[in-house]
């Protein structure tokens, strides 16, 4: 798969990252983890101390999938307003998920502190605002729902708006203690964590084949080698696809700018260097860097071909330049990096676990939506636990056939 196309700044943060050794030799294991990017450093991290022997191979070098054009914005609200998910799934059940996203940052701020590698987390409020007039009764229903689940959040009319930002919108919500994220650096932070917990971790390792049986998996690589396991997690994104379809994820095109550093006076118009996105569908989202430059992506396309997608970066990038202009005519950005990668959602606007018949004793972990390394934190965490404890009660919310409607 195609995954994106550009050139990309997270790689250039992280000099002389860990390596690891392609795989030379046939294993046994008791977890196996396919995917060397953000999910499977979560899924290892959270598996180092479980006494298990946990096994990662990843099919290029750690962290250059989909990793390298994370923008990797951590917040617990998604592109699917919280209040239009209760009409499909009912309150208490996106109350649990809402608590799970909460609880999501807090791991990974500690997730980002266990190694020595430094992963930039930082904790940012959110500016979420209303692109069009008829968008503020929703954000004011998706205020009421947050407030009720207790939740710190503002409801900010036009006028405080203009206050903070030199900027007016009909409305915003402006929610507190979200964060962003060094993504290459997490995941290779996790990673390192793990390999010196004794976690076995295998680049340049493509498997080619695969065989599940009721007691085990026998996994085969490109370079001849078998491994068996007696539980297997696919977490390499979305390639996880090529190894079984699911019908509840789809697939559009977006576009991500990454600008030379900004003077650090020039934020001065910026409130709080707040994470902001808005209501508009495609919509454009922006964030800061610690080198003090600036995120700016979306623009989505509904295209799943890469030909089509690479054809419009150049026009994108620029469209995104003037977007986050619109907003801070003051802050004048020149762009560095930029590229255009597919990006991944569910059509009921939850992540999946997938188990399935064919594939005993196995977990795909799709964290498909605008926040999936929250996601990821969530599904690892529930699958760690399915694994090692044989259960977790918030498996049912996450598979891949929960109900659409509430019981």
């Amino acid at each position: 798969m195609n995954l994106q196309t550009g050139t990309y700044y997270w790689p250039t943060t992280l000099k002389n990252p860990p390596a690891y050794p392609p795989l030379q030799e046939d294993l046994e294991c008791d977890v196996l983890i396919i995917g060397g990017g953000s999910s499977g450093a979560q899924c290892a991290y959270l598996l180092a101390d479980s006494g298990l022997n946990v096994v990662v191979v990843e099919k290029n070098a750690i962290g250059t999938g989909s990793t390298t054009t994370n923008t990797a914005i951590i917040q617990y609200s998604g592109e699917r307003l919280f209040s239009d998910l209760v009409n499909s799934f009912g309150r208490p059940y996106i109350s649990r998920h809402l608590q799970l996203c909460k609880q999501a940052i807090n791991d990974i701020e500690k997730a980002s502190s266990v190694g020595d590698i430094d992963c930039e987390f930082t904790r940012r409020d959110s500016f979420y605002f209303a692109s069009y007039k008829e968008d503020v009764q929703k954000l004011q229903k998706e205020y009421n729902l947050l407030s009720e689940e207790n939740f710190p959040v503002d409801f900010l009319t036009a006028d405080q708006i203009e206050e903070r930002y030199p900027f007016r919108k009909d409305a915003a919500l402006y929610s507190y203690d979200d964060g962003e994220i060094n993504p290459f650096a997490f995941t290779h932070n996790l990673f390192d964590y793990a390999a010196k917990k004794g976690v076995k971790i295998f680049e340049h390792t493509e498997v080619n084949g695969k065989k599940f049986e009721q007691t085990k998996a026998t996994i085969r690589t490109k370079n001849n080698h078998s491994i068996q396991a007696r539980h297997v997690i696919v977490a390499c994104g979305y390639e996880g696809l090529d190894i079984k379809k699911e019908k509840k994820t789809s697939f559009v095109s977006t576009y991500i700018v990454t600008t030379k550093p900004v003077e650090a006076d020039n934020f001065s118009s910026w409130y709080n260097k707040t994470l902001i996105w808005e209501t508009a569908r495609p919509y454009t989202f922006i964030r800061t860097t610690k080198d003090n430059r600036i995120i700016i992506g979306g623009l989505d396309e509904n295209t799943p071909y890469a030909e089509v997608r690479d054809r419009k970066l150049i026009s994108k990038r620029d469209k995104l330049l003037i977007e986050f202009n619109k907003l801070f005519p003051d802050i004048k950005v020149e762009p560095e990096y930029y590229a255009t990668a597919f990006y991944g959602g569910t059509n009921d606007g939850l992540p999946i676990i997938g188990k399935y018949d064919e594939y005993p004793n196995c977990h795909f972990l799709f964290g498909f939506g605008d926040n999936g390394t929250v996601y990821s934190m969530i599904l690892s965490k529930i699958i760690a636990d399915d694994i090692v404890k044989g259960h977790s009660p918030d498996l049912e919310l996450y598979l891949q056939n929960r109900p659409i409607k509430p019981s």
